[in-house]
């Protein structure tokens, strides 16, 4: 599932007229280069959810042409629901009992997505959340590689998930690419909008969350004017699919 809905706000007035997974890095929309990459690593069902601009969106998918591939809209017009919502909402579409890879549309990373596939399935996790040491203002808490907890480093609020084993945990930032067993699925018991963080902090005292990590000079995300120019020169430097 790509995560295609936001609106965008602080790339305006790019995306005044423009969905922010439209928005071209490199002479391409970013969310063809997110569905390349996905393709490379085998994907050929897709979902991608929609809100911002959601007649363009509409257009652009259905326009989609890779043999072999097919792809389903989830509408979210009426609401934006964040990313648990929107799961959660697509669960009818997702239902064919494998891995979900969740991916946001605003995100370029040279993580290997079928190693990270490999150490999910070999761990027989509930998710397993891609992650990198880099600055950020919010963070996963891990203990070992085991979820444990969410800080923002801004407000200073910390919640945890379950109490730590190992003593001191580690600080690393979320890189919006995850992997989700099907049975996550049935565990979604929030309701309305919510982000996936809200239900992954609830899971973890239960069930396998784990943590995948990868260079954080390989990822960065559209967000921002600066960042937006940045991941052009890095799209210039990446081989097709990575």
């Amino acid at each position: 599932m790509i995560f295609a809905a936001g609106r965008g706000s602080r790339l305006k007035p790019v995306t005044d007229h423009t969905p922010k997974a439209l928005v071209k890095v490199g002479g391409k929309e970013m969310l063809l280069r997110v569905i390349e990459k996905l393709l490379g690593a085998g994907v050929r069902f897709f979902v991608i959810n929609i809100h911002h601009h959601a007649g363009q969106m509409r257009r652009f998918i259905e326009a989609l042409d890779f043999p072999g591939a097919t792809f389903r809209v989830s509408d979210e017009s009426d609401a934006l629901l964040d990313t648990g919502g929107g799961l959660k909402k697509a669960s009818p579409l997702l239902s064919g009992g494998q891995d979900i890879i969740l991916y946001n549309a605003d995100v370029l990373c040279t993580l290997d997505l079928e190693e990270m596939r490999e150490y999910h399935q070999q761990k027989k996790a509930l998710a397993t959340l891609a992650v990198s040491n880099r600055p950020s203002s919010r963070y996963f808490l891990w203990d070992g590689n085991e979820l444990a907890g969410w800080t923002n480093e801004k407000t200073g609020q910390r919640i945890m998930a379950k109490e730590a084993l190992a003593g001191d945990l580690d600080k690393r930032a979320f890189s919006g690419i995850h992997l989700v067993s099907p049975r996550m699925l049935q565990l979604l018991h929030e309701t309305g909008p919510f982000p996936i963080t809200e239900a992954y902090l609830r899971l973890a005292a239960d069930h396998r969350i784990l943590c995948y990590e990868h260079s954080p000079e390989g990822w960065i995300d559209i967000g921002s004017p600066e960042n937006l120019r940045k991941a052009g020169r890095m799209a210039s430097n990446t081989n097709p699919g990575s």
